[in-house]
C-alpha cells in the first residue's frame, strides 16, 4: 500500500464511502479519487485514484492489495 502511495486512511475511506464491485476469486473492489497535488516517481500529479481489493469476512474486511492510479 505505501509502496504505491496510498495511506491507510485513504483505503479505509474508499472502502467505507464507495460502492463495491464484485471481482474474481470472490473478492470485492472499489475506487475513490483523492486530491494529490504532489510528485510521484519524478512527475507531478493533481489527483490519485485508490482502488483497494478486499474480502468481506463476518467480523472484518481483509485488504488483499491496493492499486493507485495517478492523474495529471
Amino acid at each position: 500500500m505505501t509502496r504505491r502511495g496510498a495511506t491507510e486512511q485513504e483505503v479505509v475511506d474508499a472502502i467505507r464511502t464507495s460502492s463495491w464491485s464484485a471481482t474474481e476469486l470472490d473478492r470485492q473492489d472499489c475506487r475513490k479519487e483523492f486530491a494529490f497535488g504532489g510528485e510521484w516517481n519524478g512527475r507531478v500529479y493533481a489527483r490519485k485514484q485508490v482502488r483497494p481489493v478486499f474480502v468481506e469476512e463476518p467480523n472484518a474486511v481483509v485488504v488483499v492489495t491496493v492499486y493507485v492510479y495517478y492523474v495529471r
